[in-house]
């Protein structure tokens, strides 16, 4: 088996833990008798280009050292190839690791993902872009936004908080034309998710699963500000959906319209908003992940 590792140098807030991080993929491998072409990244969309040469080598096995975003640079290179990814979760929210169960030890990820028996997960699509965890318009968009615009330096869970927070006082909700039929409220978010959470233990698609042929559709409408304030914490409970104005649906494909283009994000990395209309579809067992 072929590895490769691909290290995000300042994933979770870090500066430039490259090298760090390539001493400790070596030390972990030597203790199972495994080497590896350890690679980092130096620029955004760099991941992408290094999984891509790896997968023309004949690498077998890849590993994505960051979060989600390196995640879905990764793992959009790897689709549709019998190269399967594996996860090394140092992000700020690392949604699709702590799906599907991934150490947060690097080096227990490390030998996990050697040892696993790799199969098949969905992946979705948006205008013809992949992600793998979830895909956001709305309020979680906006902060995605604004946690990029922090820069390296300040990335990590408790800049997201800081940013979600005072974005929170800001944020207008919008209606929005869902498969043709406008909500009934201004929605605060519109999650499209394959994996069920944000993150952190954050759950918005508590029933999704990664391997289902499906997407989640989750809506959640605004009532007021107060009361999505204190339906937060039901995120962290699995219990979300219990929530006024919270309607989820298993899915296919959807349409999203607006009057204004809508800006997204995907697998948390912000999108510019540039057309009124987004169309997302599931892609069944596009990827392989060794996960155990």
């Amino acid at each position: 088996m072929s590895l490769v590792v691909i290290i995000n140098p300042v994933s979770g807030g870090g500066r430039d833990d490259g090298r760090r991080r390539a001493a400790q993929a070596l030390a972990a491998l030597t203790t199972i008798g495994r080497t590896a072409d350890i690679c980092v990244s130096e620029r955004r969309g760099h991941a992408r280009e290094l999984a891509a040469a790896a997968v023309a080598r004949g690498a077998t096995l890849v590993f994505a050292w960051g979060g989600d975003g390196t995640m879905n640079e990764i793992g959009s290179a790897l689709v549709g190839t019998s190269t399967a990814l594996a996860l090394i979760p140092s992000g700020s929210g690392n949604g699709l690791a702590r799906t599907l169960g991934v150490s947060t030890d690097p080096a227990r990820a490390l030998l996990d993902g050697c040892r696993a028996t790799p199969r098949l997960i969905d992946g979705g699509q948006c205008g013809g872009d992949w992600f793998f965890s979830i895909a956001g318009i709305g309020f979680d968009a906006h902060v995605a936004a604004g946690f990029d615009r922090a820069g390296v330096g300040r990335r990590g869970f408790a800049t997201y908080v800081r940013v979600a927070a005072r974005e929170l006082l800001r944020y207008t909700a919008r209606p929005y034309t869902i498969d043709g039929v406008r909500t009934r409220r201004p929605a605060l978010l519109v999650t499209v998710a394959n994996a069920a959470q944000f993150g952190n233990g954050a759950w918005i698609a508590p029933a999704a699963r990664v391997d289902d042929g499906q997407l989640d559709l989750v809506v959640v409408e605004e009532r007021s500000r107060l009361a999505s304030v204190c339906a937060a914490p039901r995120l962290f409970t699995g219990r979300i959906g219990d929530v006024p104005g919270v309607s989820m649906r298993r899915i296919a494909q959807v349409v999203i319209e607006d009057e204004v283009p809508i800006p997204y994000h995907l697998d948390g990395e912000p999108r510019a908003a540039g057309s009124r209309r987004l169309e997302m579809r599931v892609c069944p067992a596009v990827l392989h992940v060794s996960v155990r």
